[in-house]
């Protein structure tokens, strides 16, 4: 039985609490008075916890299988998020936050391995599981924000909601993946070796679109004008990225990973240098090409990490789907001051360069030999 439908929603449990956290600012700010450096700091919180801690969690479960982690560390970034709408301290709050990364963190690692075992190596069925991730988060400020606009910050708690309904939900299917309680505590076994020079280019390539990608998505609503104008900006770039999930893993099927992430960030140059050059309307169609474009390797980065690295598993997932994501959310603050200096689409224009930065590295990567679709027992 196709387990991915099931894994791909879990994913989108928890990946919807990292679009959560902005969505929540705004009524911190509002009815707790935080300034933009305190605002700053709960993003900042849920951001390091997801992101630096993640790598650790995937070193764990390349020596200990703990599936346990998946149910238990969705809940708990519901929890986190929940919480931190009802704590009146801004250290609770901040804590909370950060406990909600930290199950983020927690989640992808294990959640990768089970993935790539129910695709049975396939790279559309890849993709499917990372588009639930992608539809998650876009959903949460759609979600959360009329929410909290009804109810204020003390509706919080109904957030968990979306974290129990994923974790219920993924059970059978954790259960099913890891054949018991006895495979499931197993330990690896060794299957080749592993070659971390590729996987050091790659997780720089995840770096490079890191970059393009959160400078787009935090500032092109100002660059469109904001207000209408600006919130459909921003719906073509998450309703691209989710077309682009989908086709990485069809084009891969085709054509291979390593060829479709070199043809995908050759078409990100110029579809990001329309999005700060084209004026009027036409830019809508160019904010579409570049979240597609920045999307379709993103399933394919995974696979190919966890290729290069098949004795660590776990530790390939936790960095192409964590740290490296998230690097490029450390670069805002310098894409800001550049705006600051001089405009912002001086300082978007100089997102252009990383796409090409990315793409000449790609073509010093190889296809790795694939893994087999599960691990032995």
């Amino acid at each position: 039985m196709n387990r991915i439908p099931t894994l791909a929603a879990g994913h989108a449990a928890v990946d919807f609490y990292q679009g959560a956290v902005p969505a929540l600012v705004p009524f911190l700010v509002a009815q707790r008075g935080y300034g933009y450096v305190a605002a700053s700091g709960i993003v900042l919180a849920a951001t390091l916890s997801s992101s630096i801690v993640q790598p650790l969690f995937g070193v764990l479960t390349d020596r200990w299988r703990m599936p346990w982690l998946i149910p238990v560390s969705t809940v708990l970034a519901g929890a986190g998020v929940a919480a931190g709408g009802l704590s009146g301290s801004y250290a609770l709050t901040w804590l909370a936050v950060a406990l909600s990364g930290l199950g983020v963190a927690a989640y992808h690692p294990e959640s990768a391995r089970l993935a790539r075992i129910a695709s049975a190596g396939g790279h559309v069925r890849m993709s499917w599981f990372s588009l639930g991730g992608t539809l998650g988060f876009a959903c949460a400020p759609v979600l959360v924000t009329p929410l909290l606009a009804v109810g204020g910050l003390e509706a919080s708690p109904f957030l968990v909601v979306p974290a129990v309904a994923g974790a219920l939900a993924t059970l059978p299917a954790v259960r099913a993946l890891t054949g018991g309680t006895r495979a499931a505590k197993a330990a690896p076994v060794a299957r080749g070796r592993d070659d971390w020079a590729a996987f050091a280019r790659l997780t720089l390539v995840i770096v490079f679109r890191s970059v393009v990608y959160v400078g787009l998505s935090a500032f092109v609503a100002l660059l469109m004008g904001g207000g209408a104008a600006g919130a459909v900006a921003l719906f073509v770039l998450f309703a691209g990225g989710a077309v682009g999930t989908v086709l990485g893993g069809r084009l891969a099927a085709r054509y291979g990973r390593v060829r479709t992430m070199r043809m995908a960030y050759v078409l990100a140059v110029p579809a990001v240098a329309g999005v700060v050059l084209v004026p009027g309307p036409a830019a809508y169609v160019f904010v579409a090409a570049s979240s597609i474009a920045l999307y379709t390797p993103f399933s394919l980065h995974v696979t190919l990490g966890q290729d290069m690295l098949p004795n660590r598993v776990g530790t390939a997932g936790g960095v192409t789907l964590g740290l490296a994501v998230s690097v490029g959310g450390l670069a805002s603050p310098l894409v800001g001051a550049v705006a600051e200096a001089s405009s912002l689409r001086t300082a978007l224009a100089c997102l252009i360069v990383f796409p090409v930065l990315a793409w000449l590295l790609a073509r010093t990567i190889k296809e790795p030999e694939p893994l087999p679709a599960a691990e032995p027992a």
